[in-house]
């Protein structure tokens, strides 16, 4: 079974940076879609970035120039560094995967960010 694990979320300050990790387990990582999403009070979730399994990046408008997303195949492990942050970040942000074992995705169970003086 399909298993994502994040951490690195809290509150941060605008302008400030956070990094957030995903551990992936029983996921053919390195032939594997990864993603994260997020999700702000009231709003539907949202794509943020993915990246493909030859290392592809695909990253929404709106985190464009400030958020990086990068993996680790040995690790099994999906990064989203995020720079300049702006309360509009603030959301729970979920681990995604997208491969064989999981056809029609899995998800993590999310990690808060909050962006506030």
């Amino acid at each position: 079974q399909v298993q994502l694990v994040e951490s690195g979320g809290g509150l941060v300050q605008p302008g400030g940076s956070l990094r957030l990790s995903c551990v992936a387990a029983e996921v053919p990582f390195n032939l594997a879609t990864m993603g994260w999403f997020r999700q702000a009070p009231g709003k539907q979730r949202d794509l943020v970035a993915t990246i493909a399994p030859n290392g592809g990046t695909h990253y929404a408008n709106s985190v464009k120039g400030r958020f990086t997303i990068s993996k680790d195949d040995a690790k099994k492990t999906v990064d989203l560094q995020m720079n300049n942050l702006n309360s509009e970040d603030t959301a729970v942000y979920y681990c995604y995967s997208l491969s064989l074992k999981s056809p029609n995705g899995a998800w993590g169970q999310g990690v808060q960010v909050t962006v506030s003086s």
